[in-house]
This record gives structure tokens, C-alpha cells and sequence, in this order.
């Protein structure tokens, strides 16, 4: 174990200051009362609209074009790995006939 896993640990109350392990476990009061107050439903929903906000969402003409791309290149992946399968069942299908 390493010093930064020791600290990390220490800070959990995992470990105390010698290295030794802690015999205390933390309770569910003890976790409750790190992590504060619960936020409502409401104040959750208000924060998830304001980082909506700030989101860089793509415009119309971006959408239709990244969709394009990813179409024709799907089709051509596709057609090349069909291509490629079919050549090679053709190539092997010849060295086994002789």
C-alpha cells in the first residue's frame, strides 16, 4: 500500500494515523451526516434544467449532416465486409477444389 492509498484510506476512517486498520466501522449515521442535506425533487429538477442550458446542442443542418455521414459510412462498411466475405468464401472455396 502505498502513501496516497494510506491518506485516501485514513480519510475514509478506514485507517488510523499509525497505518493500523481502524476498528470502527462507519455507521449509516456517520455516512449520513458526511454527505449533508438532501436536496428536494424540485431544487433537482430546477438544477437539471439549468445544466440543460448550457448544453452546446447541435443546430438542424449539423444533425441531418453527422446523420449522413454516419449512414453512408455504415453502408459502405457494411458492403465492404460483404465484399470482403464473399471474395475470401470464393478464394478458399478455389484452393480446396483442386
Amino acid at each position: 500500500m502505498n502513501r496516497e492509498q494510506k491518506r485516501m484510506m485514513q480519510r475514509q476512517g478506514q485507517v488510523d494515523a499509525d497505518g493500523a486498520a481502524s476498528s470502527r466501522r462507519t455507521s449509516a449515521q456517520d455516512v449520513a451526516r458526511r454527505r449533508g442535506p438532501r436536496t428536494s425533487i424540485r431544487q433537482f429538477i430546477k438544477e437539471i434544467r439549468d445544466e440543460m442550458r448550457q448544453v452546446a446542442w447541435p443546430t438542424r443542418p449539423e444533425v441531418i449532416n453527422y446523420t449522413s455521414i454516419v449512414f453512408f459510412v455504415l453502408v459502405f462498411m457494411t458492403l465492404l465486409i460483404f465484399g470482403l466475405g464473399v471474395g475470401f468464401s470464393k478464394f478458399v472455396t478455389f484452393l480446396f477444389q483442386k
